[in-house]
Order: C-alpha cells, then sequence, then structure tokens
C-alpha cells in the first residue's frame, strides 16, 4: 500500500486532485493523507524567517476562514469515506507551512497537487510561484494534475539521457504500477540536428523491462516547438519528467516547456527529482 499526500491550500479544494487518487484507490488501495495549509498565511508560506532572522508572524485565522478550512476537511474525510479509502488528515500548519509539507513529503510516496486549485488567488501566471517553490522542494515526486481530465491510457515520458530523467522513470513505474500496461511513448529530441538517442540500447532494454507497449522515437524540431499544442489532442496521456527548474532537466522538456503544459492543464504531469 502506498502512502499518498494530498495538498491543499485549505480554502480551495481541488476535485482533480481527488478523483485521480480515488481512481488509483480503486485499482490498489492506498492511504490518502489530506493536508491543509491555511489561506492566511500564504505570504509568508514558503520561508523559515524574514530577513532578521527572527520567527515570521502569521495571522491567525479569522473565525469565517477557520470555517471554510474546516468544510473542505469535513468533504475530504467524508468523500474518503464514501469512496472505501483509508486516510489521515493533517491541518495545523499555521506557521511554517512549506517546512511542514516538506516534512511530510520525506514520509510520503507521492504527492498529489490539483494544479488550478493549489493557492489559486496568486496572481494569474501558473505555476504560480507557490507551486513551484512546492515542487522544487518536495521530498517525493510530484503529480500535478488539473481539474478536469480523463485518467491516463497513455504515457509520455520526456527522456533526455540525464540521470534525472531515468530516475523519474524508475519512479513512475515503482510509484503508479497500474499504469505500464499502457501504450507509451519515450521522447528524445534534441536541437543538434541528426543527435541519436542517448543510450538507447540501455534505455529501451530498462523501459520495456516496465512497459509492454513501448515505442522509442526522436521529435524532431518543429515538433519539439509545437509539443504543447499536440498534447492538448491527447487527453487522456500523463507526461513522465525528471526536475523541474533545475540544470539537469531535459533540453527539450525545459522549464519554459513544462511551465506551459502546467499552465494550459493540459493532461496530469508526474515529476520526479532526487
Amino acid at each position: 500500500m502506498r502512502k499518498i499526500l494530498i495538498a491543499f491550500d485549505g480554502f480551495h479544494f481541488s476535485v482533480g486532485a481527488f478523483e485521480f487518487a480515488r481512481s488509483l484507490n480503486e485499482k490498489n488501495p492506498i492511504l490518502l493523507t489530506g493536508v491543509f495549509l491555511p489561506q492566511a498565511s500564504y505570504a509568508n508560506l514558503w520561508a523559515y524567517a524574514d530577513g532578521s532572522g527572527a520567527p515570521m508572524f502569521v495571522p491567525v485565522l479569522e473565525d469565517d476562514e477557520t470555517a471554510k478550512v474546516e468544510a473542505n476537511i469535513e468533504k475530504f474525510e467524508s468523500l474518503c469515506v464514501r469512496h472505501h479509502i483509508e486516510f489521515r488528515t493533517h491541518k495545523d500548519y499555521f506557521d511554517l507551512a512549506l517546512p511542514e509539507l516538506k516534512k511530510e513529503s520525506r514520509f510520503a510516496d507521492l504527492m498529489i497537487i490539483g494544479g488550478e486549485k493549489f493557492y489559486e488567488n496568486q496572481g494569474a501566471g501558473e505555476p504560480n510561484t507557490y507551486l513551484k517553490e512546492a515542487l522544487h522542494e518536495m521530498e517525493c515526486p510530484v503529480l500535478i494534475v488539473p481539474e478536469k481530465f480523463e485518467f491516463p491510457s497513455v504515457n509520455i515520458i520526456a527522456y533526455d539521457g540525464t540521470e534525472a530523467s531515468v530516475f523519474a522513470i524508475k519512479q513512475f513505474v515503482y510509484l503508479l504500477p497500474e499504469l505500464t500496461q499502457n501504450p507509451t511513448l519515450l521522447a528524445f529530441a534534441n536541437h543538434e540536428q541528426g543527435k541519436a538517442i542517448p543510450f538507447e540500447a540501455h534505455i529501451e532494454e530498462l523501459a520495456a523491462r516496465h512497459f509492454s507497449d513501448l515505442t522509442v522515437s526522436k521529435i524532431d524540431l518543429d515538433a519539439r516547438k509545437h509539443f504543447a499544442t499536440w498534447l492538448s489532442e491527447k487527453k487522456s496521456s500523463i507526461i513522465v519528467a525528471g526536475s523541474f527548474g533545475r540544470s539537469s532537466f531535459s533540453r527539450m522538456f525545459s522549464r519554459s516547456f513544462l511551465t506551459e503544459v502546467i499552465r494550459q492543464h493540459l493532461i496530469p504531469v508526474f515529476i520526479a527529482h532526487r
């Protein structure tokens, strides 16, 4: 049984994130831990202290704000009961929210976040600062889910030959074995014309052991430019990628590319880094 975290910002309940967890539980039972972060502390969410080194003040929730958080907790718990999901609820994060969430991730197999609902009030640009920081800081793989999606029937793996991209493949296989029977495209792209797929024999030897319907393919430069558009037509897919915004991240599946996929809420995105 896997322990899966599902993180809410308190006010915003992500139906998409919960539905993905529910679908996983139907295939193989999970322990689902709901983490509810207070909306009132969003301005101080990602820091331990201010510039002076002193602990930061976090506002106390007003009664109506507390009621909203409690309503979402009640909704989460009632849905878990209805769908026969074993669950835990963690909600006491009125200070140092990111460090506490990071600690939670250390003791979890996977975290699910609703890409459209996680601190959705923080500007129009997506993924917003809080979601980006969560992707950087968590100590387990993160699955970002749109509010409306089809449960994946196709896997698209971003591969560039780096340690990060191979690590993400392994984590995906270990954590989501339900999806390994899906048709799987292991895609490589590089700006250098004619460049061979790095370690092609090695990666195919590994991936073929886990994905029963595997295609390994290079993507030309034009396809690379329009990959997000292509993905928008693959409604029942999931993309698997290595580190988000780190130097080891794939040249093709770069920060700008992955940001666009997340921003458009195209399909679920599985991200893993060491």
